[in-house]
């Protein structure tokens, strides 16, 4: 696999000596270089023998280079498997490769997104002068690329601790296919997991159940109970992502969707926007429960959605969303560090004292410990320093920042995102859940027109409150 788009891991050893849990961050990957010269392809084939063989074959004649391959039984025909692969060339550069496929396979798909002119905003008056990249317009678009997983899904990576278990490969494989014949709009299948599944969790739920009330942030620890009244978190009880998912609308809009892999920087992103979050549905190997090279259902659950509930921070999440649309490649990277800084890594300072925020640090015993003691460096939130900082995937993380407040961390987001060099702005209609992208004098005279009306509403209120 190319070095550019493998997978983050790490592990890391807790306060005990065991095992740490890996990275939160890891629902997204850094994007491999010069990412407008990589295309996938989708295609099928007949379930004989050398045929793989010949049809990689086809790449290597073209002299191109495959950076991803990845298959499963095609979904069409009983007798066939289908392919993903990611090639290191644009799509005008493989023409000759793709019309031999379509000599050899019984469907060819090109599903390159890299980047498409303004014209796509044509009913927007936006000129078809520069480049920009592809982003969704409307949530139903998440289907265009919720399938295009980086690594893991059913195949496992051979340090996988469950690489050499067949029970557990075939088990990642029954997740893995919720995920790829998940549409937006259906209800989210639910899982019946097993004793040993619900054991691991029980352990994870047992021990970060301790440290929440005196490590975890105030916003964290009120919704928790929630929770456990609404959603069945429970540590004998692995919860459903359709009912955690119908809790998060009620509460600020934010959806789950199924997701079988690790997702790019760009499309991880993007689902904020639309206040929708990929969560996996698996759960780690048993054999480690205090472990996981991937995200996994205990970091989801236990990490991420607790906040997601939570109505500013919500809004927070959907500010990185809404700024990655459209951004070039180079600020994709700045925001994924963002994100890995704050709704991964983040502390927040409550009552004088720092509290944990962070996904990545709710859902790791160890890290939740050290991240709150003098040993790692401090620094106060700032989208334009964060976004330049490095950090360490192999161990604790030595800096963290520290925001005043959720407000106060979406409105220095916001300030960000106003510096992405983009020919156009974008607003998140939540009555339609779509995109609107802003580049028109008039819709802006729309805009205000509305914004008056709720001035109005707001002043009649104020009036009748006093």
């Amino acid at each position: 696999m190319d070095a550019g788009i493998a997978n983050k891991k790490r592990k890391l050893e807790d306060t005990n000596g065991n095992d740490g849990q890996a990275e939160g961050g890891s629902h997204f990957v850094k994007e491999g270089p010069n990412q407008e010269n990589h295309t996938s392809l989708m295609f099928g084939i007949k379930e004989e023998i050398g045929s793989l063989a010949r049809t990689l074959n086809l790449f290597e004649q073209s002299k191109v280079n495959l950076s991803h391959i990845e298959s499963r039984p095609s979904r069409r025909s009983n007798d066939a498997y289908e392919f993903l692969v990611t090639c290191d060339k644009g799509p005008e550069d493989l023409s000759d490769v793709i019309g031999q496929l379509k000599g050899v396979s019984s469907y060819v798909h090109l599903l390159s997104r890299t980047h498409s002119t303004n014209s796509e905003f044509s009913d927007s008056g936006t000129k078809p002068t520069a480049e920009i990249p592809w982003f969704p317009r409307r949530i139903k678009d998440l289907d265009k690329f919720a399938n295009q997983i980086l690594s893991y899904g059913a195949e496992l990576d051979s340090d996988h601790p469950g690489f050499t278990d067949p029970v557990y490969r075939a088990r990642r494989k029954e997740f893995a296919d919720i995920a790829f014949n998940y549409k937006y709009g259906q209800t989210i299948p639910r899982v019946k997991y097993t004793e040993a599944e619900i054991k691991t969790w029980g352990t994870i739920f047992d021990k970060l159940t301790e440290l929440y009330p005196t490590h975890a942030c105030r916003e964290f620890n009120h919704i928790f109970p929630l929770l456990i009244e609404n959603c069945g978190y429970r540590k004998d009880n692995i919860p459903q992502l359709e009912d955690i998912s119908n809790f998060m609308k009620d509460c600020t809009g934010f959806s789950l969707r199924p997701v079988a892999g690790l997702l790019s920087s760009r499309d991880f992103l993007a689902g904020l926007a639309f206040r929708v979050f990929h969560s996996t549905q698996y759960i780690r190997h048993g054999s480690k429960p205090m472990y996981t090279p991937e995200p996994d259902v205990c970091h989801e659950l236990l990490g991420h959605v607790p906040l997601f509930a939570d109505p500013v921070f919500a809004q927070f999440s959907q500010e990185i969303g809404l700024a990655s649309l459209g951004a070039p490649d180079s600020y994709i990277e700045k925001l994924a560090t963002c994100y890995w800084f704050t709704v991964e890594f983040g502390l927040c300072r409550q009552d004088g004292e720092e509290k944990a925020y962070g996904a990545g640090l709710l859902s790791s015993f160890g890290e939740l410990q050290y991240c709150l003691t003098d040993q790692p460096e401090k620094k106060p939130f700032e989208p334009a320093v964060t976004a330049e900082t490095k950090y360490p995937i192999t161990k604790f993380q030595p800096t963290y920042f520290v925001s005043e407040s959720f407000e106060d961390a979406k409105e220095k987001m916001r300030s960000y995102a106003a510096t992405i060099p983009r020919p156009f702005s974008v607003r998140y209609d939540p009555y339609t859940q779509s995109v609107v992208v802003l580049d028109k004098k008039e819709q802006l005279e729309e805009m205000i027109h509305a914004m008056q009306g709720d001035l109005n509403i707001l002043k009649d209120a104020l009036q009748k409150v006093s």
